[in-house]
């Protein structure tokens, strides 16, 4: 059932199976930190990766419930000297990965020192033109949801960190999940980042784009991770039709569906529609799917550079749905 079985001292996993919102699966394994060896609880806190993504397209959804912004403004409205070969970028482009903005992240070597949000709208700036005219392409893109997260901080007078924390986690009791900054904040009960080499596992924590926010910089746990999701199931910080919003494929502008909502993958898993988010960073790798049709949600994360989070958190869940 669980195939990451790993040493004490190894970099784990912590992962939590839930059924119409309570846990029914509940495993921690490993070190969050193997310098230390400090054990990986259901409270650890992980970097999230683009699971971070979900929470930012919330903050958009938020702000434009208070009518602080519209889904289809242009990103030039909210965002002070916006490159004019952008101009046709909306931030519902953003959203979606359909913006044509090159992924900043192919274009950082991991020598320099880290970017930050801030640093992704300059490197936006010193590009000249649109990999494709906005609409018109789904190219998965971590440049948008930078963008997002300064679009939060232009229209809320807040910084990205605190209008999540005061709009999102706090009204949760996410009481130990944030977008982190080092040196501004403590993520309590930290897991550090692994990687495995010729001679076993080495810290490998950070990369040059570790800090920006707005694509990945959350760190969060499977304990607060299920509150999430129960605030989604139960469509506590929105309506249930704009949520819906989120996890409705978007449409290229001759109508072809993306399979991507609003930091959401939309797709279908054993015939079931699943709702997920993945992806990896620097010594992390996580993944977080919805099955909305079953109430089933499964949470997978893991502070080590290997395994594939989503197909084991599916094969579970394939468990669970056999008769």
């Amino acid at each position: 059932m669980f195939p990451l079985l790993l040493a004490f001292l190894d970099p784990g996993s912590a992962l939590v199976v839930l059924r119409d919102g309570k846990p029914i699966q509940l495993k921690v394994e490993g070190a969050a930190d193997i310098q230390t060896g400090r054990p990986i609880t259901p409270k650890t806190n992980f970097r999230l990766a683009s699971v971070t993504k979900q929470f930012t397209a919330t903050a958009i959804l938020l702000l434009a419930k208070d009518g602080k912004l519209a889904i289809d403004d242009p990103a030039a409205k909210h965002i002070p000297n916006w490159p004019a070969y952008a101009n046709a970028v909306t931030v519902r482009h953003l959203l979606t990965h359909t913006s044509g903005l090159p992924d900043y992240d192919n274009d950082v070597p991991d020598s320099t020192p880290q970017l930050k949000d801030a640093g992704v709208l300059a490197y936006v700036r010193k590009q000249s033109a649109l990999l494709f005219a906005p609409g018109s392409k789904y190219q998965y893109s971590n440049t948008g949801y930078a963008i997002l997260a300064l679009i939060v901080e232009h229209t809320s007078g807040k910084s990205f960190p605190a209008f999540l924390k005061a709009s999102i986690f706090k009204p949760l009791g996410m009481k130990h999940t944030v977008a982190h900054v080092e040196g501004q904040d403590t993520v309590t009960h930290r897991a550090y980042g692994h990687s495995r080499t010729a001679t076993g596992w080495k810290s490998d924590d950070q990369s040059a784009t570790s800090a920006v926010l707005g694509d990945g910089g959350i760190y969060s746990s499977v304990h607060d991770l299920a509150k999430w999701v129960r605030a989604l199931d139960s469509c506590k910080l929105l309506d249930c039709r704009t949520l819906d919003t989120s996890w409705t494929s978007a449409k290229l502008n001759d109508g072809t569906p993306t399979n991507y909502g609003f930091g959401w993958r939309l797709e279908t898993r054993d015939g079931q529609r699943v709702i997920s988010h993945t992806r990896e960073t620097r010594g992390f790798r996580n993944a977080l799917l919805r099955y909305p049709d079953k109430g089933i949600a499964i949470i997978l994360l893991t502070n080590r550079n290997e395994g594939t989070p989503a197909d084991i958190a599916a094969e579970i869940v394939r468990n669970l749905l056999i008769p």
